[in-house]
């Protein structure tokens, strides 16, 4: 009796589940690629099962069946030794279940190629270009000539090509309901391919420890139609900021929640100088630094350039890890408080999308002693 009254309350934890608020974003995507990885998250846990599930129940049946008080013995044959069925069933079963997942894998490996275009998928792409800062995204449109902070919009049904660098410690860029992560790497250019198919909101985040502020590394992926889309960039183009190589720097220092901010007109190249890690005046950029390696390096004269070629951003023996903070690292104070939000909307419009020179983007930096 009170095995049962126990029993009672765990069938009830499903329930509880369900009713708890949790969203199942990965169960239920926005987009193709993550429905694929769906797909696959699905079918792998299938076939494994059906190896787990048998041995659970006979690890807990045959010590029952065959235990030692047990009065009918009329099935104990002591002169077994072998069956050939039984065999094949213990090694085949595996074996086949081990080939099913190897195709699985091999055939969504190369469909889900995060640098492998979606060119099934009719429309030109949209070209969009990412930047991790400290801590902080950094979306540069190079078609638009524009530049975001913290919030990410595209178009739906059309495909979104991502080039992802970092401008300092390695990062991930995450938006469950869309595609994968994909890690971004100071001085090095990572692409990642996704398309919304439903208009909605989504939340996207770093999945990679970077820092005291890596908490607040979020934003909002806005999915809207394409009406919505350039209504939504002539907005952006009303800002009467401008991301230059001076304001790039200055966004780079580190901060903590930074608010939504919008920048009419990009510097020229300034992405590829960010992978470079040549935005500072006077920086030789990593390629161009490859290149004099190769011929033979820069000789004596390259003790006097050698300030040229440090790309840390902070000099020898003053490294980011040794600075102490303050008790607690002091954020923007019109930071909304809310929980992460994954709404599909099909009446997504850019009215609902906060931003713009009306938002602060001055975060307090992270003060350091």
């Amino acid at each position: 009796m009170n095995f049962f009254k126990l029993l009672k309350p765990a069938l009830l934890l499903p329930l509880a589940l369900l009713l708890s608020g949790c969203q199942l974003i990965l169960l239920d995507p926005a987009g193709w690629v993550a429905n694929q990885e769906r797909d696959l998250l699905i079918a792998s846990t299938v076939l494994m099962l059906v190896i787990i599930v048998p041995v659970l129940v006979l690890a807990v049946y045959i010590p029952w069946r065959y235990r030692d008080s047990r009065k009918a013995t009329d099935d104990y044959d002591p002169e077994f030794e072998h069956s050939s069925l039984f065999e094949a069933f213990i090694w085949g079963v595996p074996v086949l279940i081990i080939i099913a997942l190897g195709a699985l894998t091999w055939i969504y490996t190369h469909r889900l190629d995060p640098y492998r275009p979606l060119d099934h998928i009719a429309g030109e792409p949209l070209e969009i270009e990412a930047v991790s800062l400290d801590w902080k995204w950094l979306f540069i449109y190079p078609e638009q000539d524009m530049a975001v902070v913290n919030q990410l919009v595209i178009p739906t049904d059309r495909p979104v090509n991502l080039k992802l660098t970092s401008s300092s410690v390695m990062n991930t860029f995450s938006v469950p309901a869309l595609a994968g992560m994909i890690y971004t790497m100071a001085g090095m250019e990572t692409k990642l391919h996704l398309v919304a198919e439903e208009a909605g909101q989504y939340y996207g985040r770093s999945a990679n420890y970077s820092g005291p502020g890596y908490a607040h590394m979020d934003f909002e992926t806005f999915a809207v139609s394409e009406d919505e889309f350039d209504n939504w960039v002539n907005t952006v183009k009303t800002s009467s900021n401008t991301m230059s190589d001076e304001t790039y720097l200055q966004l780079a220092k580190p901060t903590v929640a930074d608010s939504v901010s919008y920048y009419n007109g990009v510097a020229d190249n300034l992405f590829d100088k960010i992978v470079g890690l040549c935005v500072e005046p006077g920086k030789v950029c990593i390629g161009d630094m490859m290149m004099q390696d190769m011929m033979g390096g820069g000789g004596l004269q390259g003790v006097n350039t050698k300030d040229q070629y440090i790309y840390d951003e902070f000099p020898p023996g003053e490294g980011f890890d040794q600075h102490e903070f303050d008790e607690v690292l002091h954020a923007n104070p019109d930071e909304p408080t809310k929980g992460p939000v994954n709404v599909k909307n099909p009446d997504q419009t850019v009215t609902n999308i906060s931003g713009g020179d009306d938002a602060s983007n001055a975060s307090e930096p992270v003060r350091q002693q």
